[in-house]
């Protein structure tokens, strides 16, 4: 990389990382819908396998239980569950639930890396586009010596768009992370009680 580019790209300006941040933008939002539907589903199907497994666990019966965990093959929690009553001893069903498990938080947390990225980074990336946008404003000053202070005040200005949109995309990003990181964790420790009862009552 030639010193020549590296003065041609510091002197690009901050304009395309605005861009490129504003496209994250988008990215962010439609991980941000697709996983907060699908959590809401997984909640869903949740709450109605509770409902449908307690008589079941109360009267110990293991058909009606199966059945009920069949019934909700289409949910994590069912999928998880499904490894308690499948033939073997505990030690066995333990085992298959907790690799059932991970699978399934693999299948929660998907796409949720995204917004991690992009709110522990898009403030730094923002900064970044500021500081080209700071060494150009400069640089259009040292070029024009008879002109007045507003020449690097209004470059200044425009740079410090970057970082204002780095934060726009950041912030929402964080809240939605912990948000859906709080959901799945949610969705995991109810079926966890619902395997844990599962397993005791000998249904």
């Amino acid at each position: 990389m030639s010193l020549d580019f590296i003065k041609t790209f510091a002197l690009s300006g901050g304009d395309w990382v605005i861009y490129a941040l504003l496209a994250s933008s988008v990215a962010a939002l439609g991980v941000m819908l697709e996983r907060a539907i699908l959590l809401a589903r997984e909640t869903d199907g949740l709450e109605r396998l509770k409902e449908s497994l307690a008589g079941p666990l109360q009267a110990g019966d293991r058909k009606a239980a199966e059945g009920a965990i069949k019934g909700a093959a289409g949910a994590a929690a069912g999928r998880i569950l499904s490894a308690c009553v499948e033939p073997g001893n505990r030690a066995a069903a333990e085992d298959r639930l907790a690799a059932v498990t991970l699978d399934e938080r693999r299948y929660l947390e998907s796409r949720l890396l995204v917004l991690g990225t992009l709110g522990s980074n898009a403030p730094f990336v923002g900064l970044f586009g500021t500081v080209l946008g700071v060494i150009r404003a400069f640089h259009d000053l040292s070029q024009n010596a008879g002109a007045g202070p507003e020449v690097v005040m209004r470059g200044l200005s425009e740079a410090l768009i970057a970082t204002a949109v780095g934060l726009f995309v950041a912030i929402p990003s964080v809240v939605a992370y912990n948000y859906l990181q709080k959901k799945v964790a949610d969705i995991l420790s109810g079926v966890e009680s619902l395997s844990r009862r599962l397993l005791a009552s000998g249904a």
